[in-house]
């Protein structure tokens, strides 16, 4: 557990500013029920009362989390993946952006030291910034630079923040070493699994999961492997009440749609279950067989990334490719650091053998040409 949050839990209590969770409302709408309870529902912004018109086509929470925007199908969710994910407790948030960005910064603080991976996604690196803690970036997955960063470090609240799974270049992080260096130095670990969760793992749990880590947070996307939409951070229940009251972007944001709650726990299953994950990781191995030569150094999994440095060998790689019926996305600076621009492969369970060795071989004659 994160070891400042009881004492900043404690805090908002004596202060008469901890905001309590409610139980979860049925139906967004003019009426709602709570506890069994049915409620004039004066609390909501969903103005025109569409949230739960099936004529409106839409399916929204009507507000905020904290005001009345918790339903019954962001707890099943919460309460599905936390069984999954073996932790105490989970919080579900509109984006990974929103949950990246809101939990670093409701962690970190003036008195805090981050010590950031220098890959990291840019919402870690935008929380970081929110957060006005001193930040330290280490080198790419640089455990002696952590080790020295936070023996260096004069502050009593470090946190570690790392990607396991880096989206520009396919490379694992060296989690079981930074969490060894976390326990030495009291400093709390937060892993971002988002490209992980459903693709490494035992039942796709990501790879702090692979090698027995339990970090004090993880985050994960629903975006990606789910085929939904959102986010989640888990942990224990301290972390969860400590987000409800101080991570902004989940408290001042409309919650998740209870429809795409509801389809995220409707994927869990197949997740869990480790058909499409096995099909996954073996139709990237062999696509990477086509480019193994240009994929960067260390990369895995079903992020295949092509380097060709400049911005222009990227972009004439794309057209020739799209020519050919293969979408291909170029990577370019600032995205990426300058003289990587790449050509960003991404493999799916339900591309076909036949469909991907005609990909491979039309890359590898575009390779030879650009």
């Amino acid at each position: 557990m994160i070891e400042w949050l009881e004492e900043d839990l404690a805090r908002l209590r004596a202060e008469g500013l901890f905001r309590e969770r409610r139980e979860p409302i049925v139906e967004p709408g003019p009426w709602v029920e709570r506890g069994g309870r049915r409620l004039l529902n004066l609390c909501s912004n969903d103005y025109l009362s569409l949230a739960a018109s099936p004529a409106g086509g839409a399916s929204g929470s009507g507000a905020s989390r904290l005001i009345v925007g918790d339903t019954v199908e962001h707890v099943s969710l919460e309460r599905a993946l936390a069984d999954w994910l073996r932790v105490d407790d989970t919080l579900v948030f509109g984006s990974g952006y929103a949950a990246n960005v809101g939990t670093v910064a409701a962690l970190a603080d003036a008195n805090t030291v981050v010590v950031s991976d220098a890959l990291n996604h840019a919402s870690v690196i935008d929380g970081c910034r929110l957060s006005r803690a001193r930040v330290v970036v280490v080198p790419h997955r640089d455990v002696a630079a952590v080790r020295r960063a936070l023996a260096d470090a004069p502050e009593r609240r470090r946190l570690v923040v790392t990607d396991a799974y880096f989206s520009m270049d396919g490379t694992v992080a060296p989690v079981a070493e930074l969490a060894e260096e976390c326990r030495r130095a009291r400093a709390a670990l937060y892993v971002d699994e988002a490209h992980a969760i459903g693709v490494f793992g035992p039942e796709g749990r990501g790879i702090c999961a692979s090698v027995g880590v339990v970090p004090d947070v993880l985050m994960g996307t629903l975006g990606k492997a789910f085929g939904a939409s959102g986010a989640f951070v888990a942990g224990s229940p301290t972390l969860t009440r400590w987000l409800w009251n101080a991570a902004r972007s989940f408290v001042f944001s409309t919650g998740m749609s209870p429809a795409v709650a509801s389809a995220a726990a409707v994927a869990l299953p197949l997740v869990r279950e480790g058909t499409r994950t096995r099909r996954l990781l073996a139709n990237a191995d062999r696509l990477r067989g086509f480019v193994a030569r240009e994929t960067m150094d260390g990369s895995v999994g079903p992020i295949v990334p092509v380097l060709l440095g400049s911005p222009e060998r990227a972009m004439g790689a794309m057209a020739k490719l799209l020519e050919q019926g293969v979408f291909a996305q170029a990577i370019r600076p600032p995205t990426v650091p300058r003289g990587t621009s790449r050509l960003r492969l991404t493999v799916q369970a339900g591309h076909e053998g036949a469909e991907l060795d005609r990909a491979g071989a039309v890359l590898a004659d575009v390779l030879r040409r650009v």
